[in-house]
């Protein structure tokens, strides 16, 4: 594929300039916490080109949210320069569903009202594939692991390690997409998601008593600190706010230090995803080129996490001041 310029992606980037005046700001997300009643909150969405719902349930959200996610990558699907920019961000559906087939197969429950349509791969396929276990039809690294997962809860018969043979390969095949592009920006947005998996990763095993052989299995390779350094420094008795001093995880890393100690784990998580939302702002600054593209496509996904915290938080009758303490930054 040719390799693209940053005029190539004038014409998408003025469209993403006009479509950020949409998106949700701190203020607007305030006032869907406080507003009297539900269908109130969710007329605020409305106003930003949300769907009008004719019942407010979290069902509904839900499909809500599934169907604005899918519209908005049908969309910069049919205007990007680069199809691989896109496939980046529609490839962690196609391992959640992944996970969900399996699950669901050895459950032996129905897994359609957990799939989600935004995937590189239809729901339908992905599941016909698991269920023939004909996998050469998927991407290549998606095919690998889904024999790989399988294999592993039939010999485990432990979930969370099928999840994390997935994971692993979201990480990489993301990765391999990001780098394919040639793009500095996403590439260190998709290494940023791998470092705020690893901090994540250590805090939960350092809480669980786990010592670093078994911390090493179940970190992820690519991101900004290097899974050997992070080792190798922990192993040396490192905290982790010196191992990741040098990244925009540094904040989330003096945070993560205390959650390892016993402190609430509300705090750090939220300081973790502002450390990934502080990155993908720098694309506000950029005027064209592919950074714009990236950063609202990440920005649209930190806004449907917002809208679903919130209403989900209001659905479950939680106090303002409690769905507030939840919620992340705001790229606008």
């Amino acid at each position: 594929m040719t390799e693209k310029r940053d005029v190539d992606y004038l014409f998408i980037s003025a469209r993403v300039r006009a479509l950020e005046m949409r998106l949700l700001n701190r203020e607007q997300m305030e006032q869907m916490i406080e507003a009297h009643t539900n269908e109130d909150a969710m007329r605020i969405l409305q106003d930003h080109g949300y769907p009008e719902e004719d019942e407010v349930n979290v069902n509904t959200v839900n499909d809500m949210l599934a169907a604005v996610r899918e519209d908005t990558l049908k969309d910069f699907q049919m205007f990007a320069p680069d199809p691989r920019f896109i496939d980046v961000f529609k490839c962690k559906y196609d391992y959640h569903n992944a996970k969900v087939l399996l699950k669901s197969e050895i459950m032996e429950t129905s897994p359609d009202r957990l799939l989600i349509p935004s995937g590189r791969v239809a729901p339908e396929v992905l599941e016909e594939a698991v269920r023939t276990q004909e996998v050469r039809i998927l991407p290549h690294i998606l095919g690998l692991s889904l024999s790989e997962a399988r294999e592993t809860l039939a010999t485990t018969k432990d979930p969370q390690k099928g999840d994390f043979v997935l994971d692993k390969a979201y990480f990489a095949d993301a990765l391999e997409l990001a780098l394919s592009t040639g793009s500095t920006f996403l590439t260190g947005y998709v290494r940023t998601l791998i470092d705020a998996a690893n901090i994540k990763t250590i805090v939960r095993m350092q809480r669980m008593g786990k010592g670093l052989d078994a911390m090493e299995s179940v970190l992820f390779e690519g991101g900004n600190a290097d899974k050997g350094r992070i080792y190798s420094m922990m192993s040396s008795g490192a905290e982790l706010e010196e191992i990741f001093s040098v990244s925009t995880m540094k904040l989330a890393a003096e945070s993560g230090s205390a959650a390892a100690r016993g402190a609430g784990l509300t705090d750090f998580e939220k300081q973790v995803d502002n450390a990934v939302n502080a990155y993908i702002t720098n694309a506000k600054y950029q005027g064209f080129g592919d950074a714009p593209m990236v950063g609202y496509l990440a920005a649209r996904e930190a806004e449907f996490t917002a809208v679903r915290i919130i209403m989900t938080g209001r659905l479950a009758g939680l106090p303002a001041e409690v769905i507030r303490e939840r919620l992340r930054d705001a790229y606008v």
